[in-house]
C-alpha cells in the first residue's frame, strides 16, 4: 500500500470526531472542501469508503470506525510524546504515588517543593498499581511495598511507626493494650501491618473483627478523626492530624509499636539523568531526613 499522507489522516481524525467536514476544517484551519478532498484521497488510497454521507453530516461506517480506533490511538501517542519532550525540557516531573501517601503526606508539602524549585512542574497520579515505566508513562513512582519490577533504582523511604490512633475523647477510655479488645477497631484492607500483627507484637490474642473497614489508609484516618473508632496507622501518614490534636496515640509508651519500611521511591535507571527526577529525589530524602542519593 502507498504511504498515506499525514495531512489526510489528520483530516480524517478531525472529521470523525466532529461528525462534520465544516467543523473539522475550522479546527484544523482549512476549508471544508479541503477536508473533503483529503478524505476522498485517503479513501482512494485505501480502496474503501470510510464515511456515510447524509447531507452535510457524515458518519463513520464500519471500516471508518475500525480505522479511527487505530488513528486516534496513534495521534494520542504523538501528542503525548510531543508534550512530554517539550515539557520535560522545562523540568516536568511525571510522578505516580500510592494514594494515601499522596493525599496525607505529599500534597501538603507540594507547595514547599514548588516554591523551592521554581520552574519545576509536577504531574501527579495516584493509584495502587506498581510502577509503569515500560511505555514511559511516568518518571518516578512512590510505591507502597517493594516494587516487583526488576532493573529499577529503588530508594527505601525509611521506617514508619504503626500505632493505634483515635480521637482525643475516645483515648480517655483506653488505658492499656487489652482495652482495645472491646473497642471499635478501624481496619485498612490493603495495609501490610494490620491489627493481628499489632496484637501479636503485644502478646495478646487478636480481637474478633469489629468496626469499620476501608481499603485506603487516608479513609481510615479520616474515620478515626470523626470518632468511628481506633485506627492502626502510620504516624507518617497521620502526622497532620496528630500535630493539630485531631488524633492522639492513646498507648504511646505503654505498648509495643510496629515499625517497617512501607514506601519506596523507584524509577528507571535512564530517568536518573533527568533534572526533575534528581531534584525530587534529593528533596524527598531531605524531607524524610534520609541520606541524599548520589547520582
Amino acid at each position: 500500500m502507498r504511504r498515506l499522507p499525514l495531512s489526510a489522516l489528520q483530516a480524517f481524525e478531525a472529521a470523525a470526531r466532529a461528525g462534520s467536514f465544516r467543523a473539522a476544517g475550522e479546527e484544523i484551519g482549512i476549508s471544508s472542501s479541503a477536508i473533503s478532498h483529503s478524505i476522498r484521497k485517503l479513501e482512494t488510497l485505501m480502496g474503501s469508503a470510510l464515511f456515510d454521507r447524509e447531507g452535510r453530516s457524515v458518519h463513520l461506517n464500519a471500516a471508518g470506525e475500525m480505522l479511527m480506533r487505530h488513528v486516534a490511538a496513534g495521534f494520542d501517542e504523538m501528542r503525548q510524546g510531543i508534550e512530554t519532550v517539550g515539557a520535560r525540557s522545562g523540568n516536568l516531573l511525571r510522578l505516580h504515588c500510592a494514594p494515601s501517601m499522596a493525599a496525607q503526606w505529599l500534597l501538603p508539602r507540594l507547595r514547599g517543593l514548588l516554591s523551592e524549585q521554581p520552574g519545576l512542574a509536577v504531574r501527579l497520579s495516584a493509584g495502587v498499581d506498581y510502577p509503569r515505566f515500560e511505555h514511559d508513562e511516568f518518571d518516578a513512582d512512590i510505591c507502597y511495598g517493594p516494587p516487583r519490577q526488576e532493573g529499577l533504582i529503588v530508594i527505601p523511604l525509611g521506617e514508619e511507626t504503626v500505632t493505634p490512633l483515635c480521637a482525643p475523647d475516645l483515648a480517655a477510655r483506653i488505658g492499656s493494650a487489652k482495652d482495645l479488645l472491646s473497642a471499635e477497631l478501624i481496619d485498612s484492607d490493603n495495609k501490610r501491618v494490620r491489627w493481628n500483627s499489632w496484637f501479636q507484637a503485644n502478646d495478646i490474642a487478636p480481637a474478633a473483627p469489629r468496626g469499620s473497614r476501608f481499603d485506603r489508609s487516608f479513609m481510615a484516618i479520616a474515620a478515626a478523626v470523626d470518632g468511628l473508632g481506633v485506627a492502626l496507622e502510620s504516624t507518617r501518614l497521620a502526622e497532620r492530624e496528630i500535630a493539630d490534636g485531631r488524633l492522639v496515640a492513646p498507648l504511646a509508651g505503654r505498648a509495643h509499636d510496629v515499625t517497617y519500611v512501607g514506601h519506596y521511591l523507584v524509577f528507571p535507571r535512564i530517568a536518573k539523568a533527568r533534572r526533575s527526577v534528581k531534584t525530587f529525589a534529593r528533596w524527598l530524602t531531605t524531607e524524610l531526613s534520609l541520606p541524599s542519593p548520589k547520582f
